[in-house]
């Protein structure tokens, strides 16, 4: 097994601190408002992003202080991944955990952090910041893209 496969060789419990954050492919698009249908539990995804996302890397600017500064930003886990409905269908995480393999375009397989953007794939230059939106108009930045498989 070579060093950058471990994704097909392991089950997400099995992976290191270092591997699992790896998982992350970067797209930025867990860390974009959602609404949620209080009825039917269906997800509304907006182009608003976290305050803490950079817009133009799309990573957390306080990736290790993120839940202390945004109280509802989930910590995902190896538990969780089946359990939450709004991972993207590209989500390194989720495709793992469902047996599948890495697109193209994941960094662990292109080896270059650009091509999740080059691809298209990330949120790059295709949001606004949640702190210059009111949350009563959260509606009018429904969008379609973030629930896709891009």
């Amino acid at each position: 097994m070579s060093a950058t496969s471990f994704w097909k060789a392991k089950t997400l419990e099995q992976m290191t601190p270092a591997e699992w954050e790896s998982l992350c492919d970067g797209c930025g698009r867990c860390c974009l408002n959602k609404l949620e249908d209080w009825d039917t539990g269906e997800i509304a995804w907006t182009n608003i992003a976290c305050r803490l996302l950079d817009g133009e890397s799309c990573r957390c600017t306080d990736y290790d202080n993120r839940q202390a500064t945004v109280p509802d930003c989930i910590g995902l886990t190896p538990a969780q991944v089946d359990t939450i409905t709004w991972l993207p269908p590209t989500c390194g995480y989720r495709l793992v955990h469902e047996g599948a393999d890495l697109y193209w375009w994941h960094p662990l397989v292109s080896g270059d952090p650009e091509t999740v953007h080059e691809a298209g794939v990330s949120v790059r230059g295709r949001t606004v910041s949640e702190a210059d939106v009111v949350v009563e108009s959260f509606e009018d930045y429904l969008v379609d893209w973030p629930g896709e498989a891009v």
